[in-house]
């Protein structure tokens, strides 16, 4: 089966591409590098035909309101588009849980509008709602860094490995349209434990604190705000087994 991966050089896209390819499935790389652009429709419909899946797991190259929104919904029409065009019968994308839950951030918004989009496109689809990745948090920590000290929300945080989403969006482009899928990393713990556990095993020297008045890229957090409000797929990595990955993978290349 031809799949048509989009973003699929970056992070996720780059694990889909190979489990698919193991599969024995026809995985193509759709790229700017590779003369594909959702943005500006460049090769789409080339790269489309005979696709029985389109698999969509670009980001934005910014997070700043307006651009993130235009690239979000200009490349989401152009995308379901061409499939309509090609006769693509699934649509598959990654997303965030909880994109509704917090409208002050513009990312997020950008995001829920993409769903939006794909939901109500005639194309059959699948979303998978993931949580919060492993390797963002050295990121969150930074974005919340004020001198020396991190502040960040005591809230619910179930994070989840990068493998854990490649696993589950490949999963998907190989599975009938199912609409909205949630998952999530097997454990739930405090949003401070998290980063406080992170740096402390990266041997980072600031400190953490709960502040329930912190702002999560601009957001006011709920003790819900970001993990699955009902039942969830849990991915398999457990955090402190990735974390000691993570650490020497990390001393290694410092080696």
């Amino acid at each position: 089966m031809k799949i048509v991966v989009v973003g699929g050089s970056g992070l996720i896209g780059s694990g889909v591409v190979d489990r698919l390819g193991a599969q024995g499935h026809e995985a193509v790389v759709a790229t700017p590098r590779t003369g594909v652009n959702a943005v500006t429709g460049e090769g789409l419909a080339e790269a489309l035909k005979g696709a029985s899946v389109v698999v969509d797991v670009a980001n934005s190259p910014s997070w700043e309101d307006g651009p993130v929104l235009e690239f979000f919904t200009t490349a989401t029409r152009n995308l379901l588009a061409a499939e309509t065009e090609a006769g693509v019968g699934h649509h598959v994308a990654l997303s965030i849980v909880g994109t509704s839950r917090l409208p002050e951030n513009g990312y997020f918004r950008a995001k829920h509008a993409q769903e939006e989009l794909i939901t109500a496109s005639a194309i059959p689809h699948t979303i998978v709602y993931a949580t919060q990745f492993f390797e963002f948090v050295g990121g969150i920590a930074d974005a919340a860094t004020e001198g020396d000290t991190v502040r960040v929300a005591p809230v619910l945080f179930q994070p989840i490995a990068a493998t854990d989403v490649a696993d589950a969006v490949a999963g998907a482009a190989v599975s009938p349209p199912a609409g909205g899928v949630e998952i999530a990393g097997p454990e739930r713990f405090g949003f401070d434990e998290v980063i406080r556990r992170a740096l402390e095993a990266r041997g980072d020297s600031r400190r953490v604190v709960a502040d329930p008045d912190a702002r999560y890229y601009g957001s006011k957090l709920q003790q819900g705000s970001l993990v699955p409000e009902g039942d969830a797929e849990l991915g398999r990595t457990r955090f402190a087994d990735w974390l000691r990955q993570d650490v020497a993978e990390r001393g290694r290349a410092r080696a």
